[in-house]
């Protein structure tokens, strides 16, 4: 330790965030192509960026907004989730994104002697909120291995024999990292379990319009529930950084908690990505569901790739931007292949180990135009057909 002092243990303790060492890959690798990174390859709609050339130049862009938002922003938002998401009894905080969202619920929410639920795959980010603002007692569940949703059967048992109740309950809809969507029956009966055990239920839909084939996306709403939701995939918003919690209407002393961690933390989203959040909804969600159809293609090349693991490989997919894939039972350490792959053919992917989960990796198809993802896939099958055959030969 140097002579600056010592570092806080609850930082120490937290694992490097994932997405920095995957970055640390690339630099190792010739013309890396990203299938790790959780992002979409387009931009906000034309439109919303004309228009937001206009607003950078007056004087309240550059002074503080509201706590809890843009009040038009706010009111098209509360629009949105009562229309679209079935949500009518909530209440809008808008956050400099999501995973700010959901570090401003955890500091609310929790205290560092509390117990937390997640499911395993979960969330890197949102362990790593847990960790980092010292809470150690995270219970981890198990989801169905053919489908990985959550265990719900597991779920009422931890929260009715753990004593103290776990205060906090996390799920992604659809899935980060497994791509899955929770059925709407599967969801309530989490929320309905969550809210006679007197634990919060936080849902982050930060995906809810990446849906494909058949599958739906539904939200929950309930006195008990707190719903997360960004800008930042759908709207091709990643670096603008915008999101935003619905919270139950009337927990006004959930509201003013939240008032007191929104202004130490962020005091407010940046008010120029506010407004261009704004024209986004005038784009509306027409808009996002024609690029997320983009993507079939994509999807389609990197299931193709991963044809060499074997059918019962590949895991999820039918939402978000993501497919779980199994590697052969001999590679547990996920991050060496990982890095193998990085290193000998360009394409960075994500290890299942930084989710919860040795021996997998994750893979996004919505961070490359077409043509790029055909030269990725083509990278990816080669180094799975020789991962397979002869081993991670250097």
């Amino acid at each position: 330790m140097g002579s600056y002092g010592k570092l806080a243990t609850r930082v120490l303790d937290t694992d490097v965030p994932v997405m920095v060492e995957m970055l640390e890959l690339t630099k190792g690798a010739t013309d890396p192509i990203p299938l790790g990174k959780g992002a979409v390859y387009w931009q906000p709609p034309e439109q919303a960026l004309e228009k937001v050339k206009q607003i950078a130049w007056e004087p309240s862009t550059s002074n503080y907004g509201t706590h809890e938002g843009l009040p038009e922003l706010k009111d098209a938002l509360t629009k949105k989730l009562c229309q679209e998401n079935k949500l009518c009894n909530s209440s809008v905080m808008v956050t400099a994104g999501s995973n700010q969202g959901f570090l401003n619920l955890v500091l609310t929410l929790c205290d560092v002697t509390d117990s937390v639920v997640l499911f395993a795959p979960y969330f890197f980010n949102a362990h790593m909120s847990f960790r980092m603002t010292g809470i150690t007692n995270i219970l981890v569940g198990p989801s169905n291995p053919k489908t990985l949703q959550p265990d719900a059967d597991w779920l009422e048992r931890i929260l009715s024999e753990t004593k103290p109740t776990p205060k906090l309950v996390s799920i992604v809809n659809p899935g980060n990292p497994s791509g899955n969507c929770i059925p709407e029956p599967l969801l309530k009966r989490i929320s309905d379990i969550c809210k006679k055990a007197g634990s919060w239920l936080v849902v982050d839909n930060a995906y809810e319009y990446f849906i494909y084939g058949s599958s739906k996306h539904s939200c929950v709403e309930g006195n008990h529930v707190i719903n997360l939701f960004s800008f930042s995939k759908a709207y091709g918003m990643m670096g603008w950084r915008v999101g935003y919690i619905a919270y139950p209407s009337e927990a006004e002393d959930l509201r003013i908690q939240l008032l007191k961690v929104q202004d130490n933390v962020a005091i407010c989203a940046p008010m120029i990505s506010q407004h261009v959040a704004l024209y986004c909804l005038d784009a509306g969600h027409e808009w996002v569901k024609n690029k997320v159809k983009t993507l079939a293609k994509n999807k389609e090349l990197i299931m193709k790739a991963l044809s060499p693991l074997g059918e019962d490989a590949v895991i999820g997919g039918e939402g978000a931007i993501y497919l779980w894939v199994k590697l052969p039972e001999r590679y547990p350490n996920d991050y060496e292949v990982v890095s193998w792959l990085a290193r000998k053919y360009g394409v960075v992917v994500l290890p299942g180990s930084a989710c919860g989960v040795n021996g997998c990796i994750r893979i996004t198809y919505g961070a490359v135009i077409e043509e790029k993802c055909d030269i990725a896939a083509k990278r990816l099958r080669n180094g799975l057909e020789e991962l397979v055959t002869y081993g991670m030969v250097e």
